[in-house]
């Protein structure tokens, strides 16, 4: 089976988005800093970046970046990674479904979500998307990859990635180190 990773913009005091997130901010007031970078990709990381999305094959959200998504229409009529499917975790599922044949919605949990995008992914790892689901994975201790984006910048507030954690010590083993223009790229595998 595929590795479930996770892999996400980071300031350097822990915040993946700014304050007043919304569908039409969906890193809140200032926080499109933290993808500045994508626009200065160097060939070391955009080769390693092509590798990682060609080795994607689910995607599991949450309900409100899915949300944010389908109002801002961040993807067209695609998800995150173009035709990979898309597995949203949401306590119902809404009456017209954005991009139906990419996102699928799942009511029974983390658990069952990683089934099913499992299922559908093969040998490819399957990507989490959200502060919120990373941490719901994270705690499980169903994460096997972590890749963090960190840019030199702080926001002194916002939405922390890893704010509710159980309180456990997580072990990591560094994989990867690149550093690139604005942007430090740390790969870690979680150490089980």
């Amino acid at each position: 089976m595929g590795r479930v990773i996770f892999d996400m913009s980071m300031s350097l005091d822990g915040f993946i988005a700014a304050p007043n997130d919304s569908a039409q901010e969906p890193l809140g007031i200032g926080g499109q800093r933290l993808q500045e970078w994508l626009s200065k990709i160097d060939a070391d990381y955009a080769e390693w970046l092509n590798k990682q999305m060609e080795s994607c094959g689910a995607v599991i959200m949450g309900r409100r970046t899915y949300d944010f998504s389908a109002i801002g229409g961040w993807w067209g009529d695609a998800g995150p990674v173009g035709d990979v499917p898309c597995f949203v975790l949401s306590h119902t599922t809404p009456k017209q479904v954005h991009a139906p044949t990419i996102f699928t919605f799942v009511t029974g949990g983390i658990e069952k979500a990683l089934e099913q995008a499992k299922a559908v992914a093969g040998d490819k790892a399957v990507g989490l998307m959200g502060a919120n689901v990373q941490q719901q994975y994270l705690n499980a201790g169903l994460v096997d990859e972590i890749h963090i984006n960190l840019i030199p910048v702080l926001f002194g507030q916002g939405t922390r990635l890893f704010d509710h954690l159980n309180g456990e010590h997580v072990e990591l083993e560094q994989m990867r180190v690149i550093e690139s223009p604005g942007v430090t790229h740390l790969s870690f595998r979680v150490v089980k």
